[in-house]
């Protein structure tokens, strides 16, 4: 950490440090779940920049204690315009729990990655205090747990379906989505000085009111009425239906305006804005970051998730794939926002002067490394569309997937004097990639763009996501047939090969995902098996607020069809999935063995654990066993 900078460098956390910069008092004081780390990929910061941007005095309130007198709460005393909340850059539940319920004992966002500083359901926990301390200040809800659980949602860690978190938080308002637009409009009318209350009308915004009152006018927008809250709880299938238009609303280019009646107030989700321009984006990211953790975490121990990051560049916001268990479209949009190269590189010119710089870019990335730049090619038909991916089930004719603009951009990383290597850590979509799934490439990006990323861009192991083998899970999760990864795989080996390189490739993939059973996976692992594959990158199927497979996972049904799914629930369950990716455990043999005849197939259980173990093993895996 560069003790060098003035404390006033970073936003101020207490009164002393506002002092510094000549403040007796704060606009607007934020909340987050997270330590304070002034950095881009960090939203309290850019939340803090933007508010400074517009000329406001911001102040900073990172992990407050919620179990004392409640002090923290206290210190910055009360802001003029409003509190701003957030639970941190993940779920406070997802950071806070296993896929098994476990609680886990570390937390990346804390200093030392200590557990145990931010309550259960954060946002909740923290607006209620605020609420009871000062009652007549507004509270503004914002970051991804806030904008996952704007509408009725189901819950994992509780088992049950919640209401919009406004009527736990009892917040004034809710920012979803990325919060840079929505936010300079608040910003603007208040320091106009109009009322809290009065910005309603502004897109992205979400808010209750009492449901005799009549909805705000807005002449561009028409509303789409949602099944209410009471009667999600008496009927599954219509929470289920429910998901399906908060999706297509959150996912259009003109969205309509969202209602839904809970316990006498009417919820009111206005549509979202149009995805940031490359200007707009930009000035986010060239804010003046200092690009390091406060100061008075310096005796604490380092912040993991600063750690993994810090020499690190994002180069777009939003993700097309659409995958029915991920968030990301959900909260960033399917409309890929861009930087421009101009951006990227002064950011670069950034982070090769901070000390501790070794001359290695950890990442140039994004949700998706690969997407950067990549739109539709005639935005009207984007303007009418209304699916929720652009690659499912097939690559949409009007995307432009070319990678051009991202290999010369890694090129001109490249060349830069302090840099001696820049590698893309960010999941690469192989699909992409893949002729034979997507067709863009008669003047052969793919090929250029793979080979560049294979030769001067991974750090030994390039990280890609198939999921799962089976094309009727992947179907459900909205990801192409495993047959085009075999595709990939080849052309990543043929290139390596010609470069004489040994790096490894690591697939990612799902246990438990609805739509899977024990067979399935029982087949994945042996597929992965005979491609030479020792299973690492592997997670549990976590149902998470505002996916298609949480609400399968719930609802029993698909959303989008209201057919009937299967997926399994009990801790039990999913263990078991789980232990077929690790066939080649001693512990694992007999239970798989045992499985396998009872399922009537000694097909699989002759590929996984069969007796003839030399015959069976991969040649990598007899290689490494006989070194031993």
């Amino acid at each position: 950490m560069n003790t060098l900078r003035p404390i006033s460098e970073w936003l101020p956390m207490s009164k002393k440090e506002a002092s510094k910069r000549g403040w007796d008092e704060f606009d607007v004081i934020l909340i987050s779940g997270d330590a304070y780390v002034d950095h881009p990929a960090f939203g309290t910061s850019v939340i803090g920049r933007i508010i400074e941007d517009e000329g406001l005095k911001v102040g900073i309130v990172a992990q407050p204690n919620w179990k004392d007198d409640l002090r923290d709460f206290k210190k910055l005393g009360k802001p003029k315009m409003f509190f701003g909340i957030t639970a941190g850059c993940m779920d406070s539940m997802v950071n806070h729990y296993t896929a098994n319920k476990r609680l886990r004992s570390t937390d990346a966002y804390t200093p030392g990655g200590v557990a145990g500083f931010r309550p259960d359901y954060a946002s909740i926990e923290y607006s209620n205090i605020l609420k009871t301390l000062f009652p007549d200040t507004p509270v503004l809800l914002g970051g991804i747990e806030a904008s996952l659980r704007r509408v009725t949602h189901y819950d994992y860690w509780k088992d049950e379906l919640m209401p919009s978190i406004l009527v736990d938080s009892k917040a004034d308002a809710l920012v979803y989505g990325m919060g840079d637009q929505p936010l300079r409009e608040i910003l603007r009318l208040l320091k106009k000085g109009v009322p809290f209350e009065h910005i309603k009308t502004i897109k992205q915004v979400a808010f209750l009111q009492d449901e005799s009152i009549a909805l705000p006018k807005v002449k561009s927008w028409e509303t789409v009425e949602l099944a209410s809250h009471e009667e999600c709880l008496k009927n599954k299938i219509k929470y289920a239906a429910n998901f399906k238009i908060v999706e297509v609303e959150s996912n259009k280019w003109q969205a309509n305006r969202i209602t839904q009646n809970v316990g006498g107030q009417t919820l009111i989700i206005n549509p979202p804005f149009k995805t940031m321009t490359e200007k707009e984006i930009d000035t986010s990211f060239d804010l003046p970051y200092t690009r390091e953790p406060h100061p008075r975490y310096k005796k604490r121990g380092n912040i993991p998730a600063y750690d993994m990051i810090k020499f690190s560049i994002n180069m777009h916001r939003g993700c097309f794939g659409g995958c029915s268990f991920c968030t990301i479209s959900a909260h960033q949009g399917k409309f890929i926002a861009s930087r421009s190269e101009k951006s990227i590189l002064q950011e670069l010119d950034q982070v090769v002067d901070l000390p501790e710089f070794k001359g290695y870019i950890s990442d140039l990335g994004g949700p998706s490394a690969n997407m950067y730049k990549m739109k539709g090619k005639d935005e009207s038909i984007c303007e009418k569309c209304v699916s929720p991916s652009c690659i499912h089930p097939v690559i949409c004719n009007n995307l432009d997937t070319s990678h051009k603009q991202m290999t010369k951009l890694y090129k001109k990383v490249d060349e830069h004097p302090k840099v001696k290597k820049a590698f893309v850590g960010s999941g690469i979509r192989y699909d992409l990639l893949v002729d034979d799934f997507n067709k863009n490439n008669e003047d052969g990006n793919h090929d250029e763009y793979i080979e560049q990323v294979i030769t001067r861009h991974v750090s030994g192991r390039l990280k890609v996501a198939p999921e799962h083998t089976s094309d009727d899970t992947l179907k459900v999760m909205r990801k192409p047939s495993f047959k085009y990864f075999h595709k990939f795989k080849e052309k990543y080996d043929k290139i390596s090969e010609k470069h004489h390189l040994n790096q490894q490739l690591v697939p990612y993939f799902i246990s438990s995902h609805p739509g899977c059973d024990e067979v399935d996976m029982a087949n994945l692992a042996a597929e992965t098996k005979d491609m030479g594959f020792q299973l690492e990158q592997v997670q549990d199927f976590t149902p998470t607020p505002m996916t298609v497979a949480t609400v399968i996972f719930y609802a029993g049904v698909h959303p989008y069809t209201l057919k009937p799914i299967q997926t399994v629930k009990t801790k039990k369950e999913k263990q078991n999935q789980n232990k077929f990716f690790f066939w080649y455990k001693k512990e694992n043999r007999g239970w798989i063995k045992n499985k396998l005849e009872k399922a009537n197939r000694p097909d699989l259980m002759n590929k996984l654990v069969g007796d003839d173990q030399q015959r069976e093993m991969p040649p990598w895996l007899m290689k490494r066993r006989s070194k031993k």
